[in-house]
């Protein structure tokens, strides 16, 4: 599958409607960007091999993590990587559904929400 970008971020913010609200509302303290693909720089600072599919990625100082004296000097974000989305998903539908289950996951890097509790929402 391949989109253009206008395409792919209009599926991203249709597919961010649906998140429950529990997990949704933390959006409004994270960007979301989109890239193509992640760099080598980013695969070798998570001890990925370079041909990893890496769908997102989570940067920033987790709500677990913070300190009240020394807030983050930048916003919290989540990066998804449209063209591993893309060769992972067959369909439209297929990549709704990557979407939304990658940025939850990249969510609950943030707020330390734990395996069992996704597990317990569907994810």
């Amino acid at each position: 599958m391949k989109l253009s970008e206008k395409e792919f971020d209009r599926i991203v913010k249709r597919t961010i409607r649906r998140i429950p609200l529990e997990i949704r509302q933390y959006l409004d303290n994270l960007v979301i960007a989109v890239r193509k693909r992640p760099t080598k720089k980013m695969l070798k600072e998570m001890g990925l091999p370079s041909d990893e599919l890496l769908l997102g990625l989570y940067r920033g100082v987790s709500l677990i993590d913070r300190l009240v004296t020394s807030p983050p000097l930048f916003p919290d974000t989540i990066i998804l990587f449209q063209e591993p989305l893309e060769e992972m998903c067959g369909t439209k539908e297929q990549l709704e559904k990557q979407i939304e289950i990658t940025v939850v996951h990249e969510v609950a890097h943030f707020v330390g929400i734990s395996e069992e509790r996704l597990a317990e929402l569907g994810y």
